[in-house]
């Protein structure tokens, strides 16, 4: 299967978003709420629906940066946040460049190729600055039928992100949605070596 642009227009335009819980994911908003410094660089990758991206909006965030494939969506997102100062950029996560305080994931890991999960890991850390974290969830299961979504296992992230990054936090998810309960683990990962000055985040 070809999980490019394309397939995911399609998928939008067709309404195909199953994953697609329609308010911002609880364990990202609790850690969104402990974070005090507004102006973080953060980037949100394979953004969807952009919940989380409105929630930092109404939360007074100033630099966030939302990056999807499929071009009909990224159109509805601009429109919809033509009056905020997110920013949203059509395009490839793998070939974006760029420097970050803080990367959000929100269902773009499970919706990649899994052979391309150890370049998801190389590219994070390199959009990472000096004491940067992806924070975030991934799923905790796996799926009878062929992805998108791919699912996953605790034991299998640390051994995929151990090598670049100091894991914070790899553990289930006390306050998932109901949709997702028993069946999500949230990340904090900090770049190697990277982190000179840790931040309270």
């Amino acid at each position: 299967m070809n999980l490019d642009s394309q397939y995911w227009d399609n998928r939008y335009l067709h309404h195909e978003t199953g994953w697609d819980m329609g308010v911002v994911s609880p364990p990202l908003k609790s850690y969104i709420d402990q974070i005090h410094n507004k102006d973080l660089s953060i980037m949100i990758p394979g953004g969807g629906n952009s919940y989380e991206a409105a929630y930092l909006a109404s939360q007074a965030f100033g630099d966030v940066t939302v990056i999807d494939i499929a071009p009909s969506l990224v159109e509805k997102l601009q429109e919809q946040f033509k009056h905020t100062r997110i920013k949203v950029i059509c395009g490839d996560f793998f070939e974006h460049t760029g420097s970050y305080d803080l990367v959000l994931e929100q269902t773009f890991f499970c919706a990649i190729d899994p052979a391309k999960r150890p370049e998801y890991a190389a590219h994070m850390y390199s959009l990472l600055k000096p004491g940067g974290h992806l924070a975030g969830v991934l799923f905790d299961r796996t799926f009878e039928q062929s992805g998108p979504p791919f699912g996953g296992s605790q034991e299998e992230y640390e051994k995929l992100f151990s090598t670049l990054f100091d894991i914070k936090t790899l553990q289930p998810c006390y306050n998932s949605h109901p949709a997702r309960k028993g069946c999500e683990l949230f990340i904090n990962l900090m770049p190697k070596i990277k982190h000179l000055c840790d931040n309270s985040y």
